[in-house]
């Protein structure tokens, strides 16, 4: 049995309102990839797992849980090394700079992470955005100084949903795997949870994920992170692990 002494969270569908930050900017790294065909753009969404049914994203997709590296590994299959890495450079551009100045924190969240912070937890983002993207949209929404760090695809050597955040993030802090709680939408954010030996594994429903989807993986399921205060407010202990 562990206490909870730090909790790291994802940040698309976790704290900023996933769709209403990204659809757009997704739709112009398409239409940017595709040089303007529409049409081209529109499969290059689709098979990133756009669903132009619902005009979501789907749960644990490419673009709603992978990086932009992934992204362009998908798009660009034929590329080589070097075109690769500008690519990624120029969708880390689009997504550091347009993510962030628009990104829309989800309801009662800034006020949730105030909360949390005052009552003494350490706190990171672990995120497979980039993470000069994740700096800049915490300052952006007037949190970055709730935050010991934020960690980006690019700050580790491997990505969720490997450990290797948890352990970097352990490494900043002090703590042990299981006195950290890790929080997502996604079925990623998960199993980095379990891969570190995290002591706690949230799903949140405020993102792509479904709780079917989260379920299998998490200890608890909530709405979102604005729930999440009362339930750590009201347990003692959790499972480590």
């Amino acid at each position: 049995m562990a206490d909870i002494k730090g909790i790291l969270f994802d940040k698309d569908g976790t704290l900023v309102d996933f769709n209403a930050t990204w659809l757009g900017i997704a739709d112009f790294m398409a239409m940017d990839a595709a040089e303007g065909d529409r049409w081209k753009a529109d499969r290059l969404l689709a098979a990133a797992g756009f669903d132009f049914v619902t005009k979501r994203f789907k749960p644990d997709s490419i673009f709603a849980s992978g990086s932009n590296m992934d992204v362009v590994e998908l798009w660009f299959p034929r590329l080589s090394d070097e075109d690769q890495m500008l690519a990624v450079s120029r969708f880390n551009e689009i997504t550091s700079v347009q993510g962030s100045s628009m990104a829309v924190a989800l309801p009662g969240i800034v006020e949730s992470l105030r909360t949390l912070h005052n009552r003494s937890y350490r706190m990171g983002v672990a995120t497979n955005d980039s993470t000069s993207g994740a700096e800049k949209t915490l300052a952006t929404l007037g949190i970055a100084q709730l935050f010991d760090a934020a960690f980006g695809y690019d700050a580790v050597a491997n990505s969720k949903p490997a450990p290797d955040t948890v352990v970097a993030f352990c490494d900043l802090t002090g703590l042990k795997p299981g006195e950290i709680a890790m929080v997502g939408d996604n079925r990623h954010d998960l199993e980095m949870a379990r891969a570190g030996g995290c002591g706690l594994a949230v799903g949140v429903l405020s993102g792509t994920g479904t709780r079917d989807s989260l379920a299998p993986m998490a200890d608890v399921v909530l709405e979102s992170v604005a729930d999440l205060p009362d339930f750590l407010a009201t347990r003692v202990n959790v499972p480590a692990g």
